[in-house]
């Protein structure tokens, strides 16, 4: 059994999340998801806190036990760092250093184990030479990356940016947690 932190950050793709959170918990994996604000708008804490049976960490701030730093025990425990689905904005405060929510937090907090990196927005955000150049950034610095896919997008485009499916996104976890 593995210690997996899932993150979910905004995207309308969050939705998928839970099918990852749910399978890698069937399958026996400790499974702690930390969502962004902005993903908490799209899919509920309580959703994943529900499939996971443990709780869901969205604020740095809502730390429940005085003598633990909990971005710090997270990162410690974890085994794996998954953000399915990875938004632009998580990416260029990834690829920058910026911890300014739990998430990247507890990513900086975590060190020298294997991060999974899921894209998803609209298309010209994806093709975006900024976003290029952190996804450029963090594969420089070792970050695996499941490519998003080409699809009819929320927007109502077809374009790449859609999140891979979700048994892709699960073999690339499968490769890096056995």
């Amino acid at each position: 059994m593995s210690h997996i932190i899932l993150g979910i950050t905004g995207s309308i793709a969050a939705y998928k999340a839970c099918d990852i959170a749910n399978e890698l918990t069937k399958e026996g994996h400790s499974v702690k998801v930390i969502m962004t604000k902005a993903g908490a708008e799209f899919v509920t804490p309580l959703t994943f806190m529900t499939l996971t049976k443990n709780r869901v960490y969205t604020d740095v701030f809502d730390n429940q036990d005085p003598g633990n730093v909990e971005h710090i025990a997270l990162a410690k425990e974890a085994d794996l760092f998954v953000v399915a689905p990875a938004s632009a904005d998580f990416m260029a405060k990834a690829a920058a250093g910026i911890a300014d929510d739990m998430l990247t937090t507890a990513l900086l907090a975590y060190r020298d184990k294997p991060v999974l990196i899921c894209p998803a927005m609209n298309t010209n955000m994806y093709e975006n030479p900024l976003t290029q150049r952190n996804i450029g950034i963090l594969k420089d610095i070792g970050f695996g990356f499941v490519e998003p896919k080409e699809a009819y997008l929320a927007c109502g485009t077809v374009g790449r940016g859609a999140l891979a499916g979700v048994d892709d996104i699960l073999e690339r976890i499968h490769v890096l947690v056995r």
